[in-house]
């Protein structure tokens, strides 16, 4: 049984540090690339994040580079996104995913949600 669970959402406030933790079972995990998604009420899902099954390589989209950041251990089967200074805009409910690096097979996460709100 596959398995993807976000955690680590909830209430922070503007200048906060957060880390969002994806925990997976089922599922060969070191042959995934890994993604962190984020979508707003009524907007498309976006990327903010991606590392490829090794860490060899890393994406982050500009609007996401300088406070976003991507990291997975392969022994924990776990991925996470760091976010520095979050800001009212970060406010999104954020997903993982992992996509096999041949085959394309995906799998998502249901998501955890960031507010941010002094």
């Amino acid at each position: 049984q596959v398995q993807l669970v976000e955690s680590g959402g909830g209430l922070v406030q503007p200048g906060e540090s957060l880390r969002l933790s994806c925990t997976t079972s089922g599922f060969t995990f070191r042959t995934y690339g890994m993604s962190w998604y984020r979508q707003f009420p009524g907007q498309e899902r976006e990327l903010v994040a991606f590392i490829t099954s090794n860490s060899d390589r890393i994406h982050i989209p500009d609007f996401a580079q300088g406070r976003f950041t991507i990291s997975r251990d392969n022994d924990k089967k776990t991925a996470y996104l760091d976010v520095n200074s979050v800001k009212p805009e970060d406010t999104a409910k954020y997903f993982c995913k992992a996509v096999h690096r041949y085959d394309g097979t995906t799998y998502w996460g249901q998501g955890t949600q960031v507010t941010v709100s002094s």
